[in-house]
């Protein structure tokens, strides 16, 4: 089919969708050693592996002639862009990263960055969350950024102390119960 007929271009209309999460003006990146590990890790693999196969893909497809109804080709380059942007993105947080290792933390009796932190809301429920970085975060897993609203309610908290949270729904207090790091104590 001709190129006329189709609503398709050459140009790389999906490099113009945001990255990832930015982080908020004034914000440090502060990460953990494991948080930092895992974002390395992700590039190395994008880099060394991912990245020279879809090359290698690509680099098929176009010897396979026309390109404007080759699959392989298509799909190959938009993979490409995406492995790209997010590569991108990767280098620009590592570049800025603050690790921060919450094993050495002196003050252990109060929640700083990478404490681990269960509380009791005004319904009983017991929550455990641990802080972490705004890349780590995966609010599922009780890995909740540092820059939340519950974790900056808990920051400088000691346990035994209540906190006040404020939420849409209204002012919510929280019962500390026991503050946590990992390594040695």
């Amino acid at each position: 089919m001709n190129k006329a007929f189709v609503k398709e271009s050459d140009a790389d209309d999906d490099d113009d969708l945001p990255e990832a999460q930015a982080l908020p003006a004034g914000i440090r990146n502060y990460m953990t050693p494991a948080g930092y590990a895992r974002l390395r890790d992700e590039l190395a693999q994008l880099m060394n592996v991912e990245r020279p196969a879809v090359v290698q893909v690509v680099s098929w497809a176009a010897s396979n002639g026309d390109r404007s109804e080759n699959g392989d080709y298509l799909y190959g380059k938009k993979r490409l862009r995406e492995i790209d942007r997010r590569m991108r993105f990767l280098t620009k947080r590592l570049d800025i990263a603050e690790v921060v290792d919450p094993a050495i933390q002196p003050n252990r009796d109060q929640v700083f960055f990478g404490a681990t932190v269960t509380y009791q809301d005004k319904a009983g429920d017991t929550h455990t969350v641990s802080i972490v970085g705004v890349d780590e975060a995966e609010p599922l897993a009780g890995k909740i950024s540092w820059i939340s609203p519950v974790a900056r309610a808990l920051i400088k908290a000691r346990e035994g102390d209540t906190v006040v949270l404020r939420t849409p729904g209204g002012i919510e207090e929280l019962d500390i119960l026991e503050v946590r790091y990992p390594g040695p104590a």
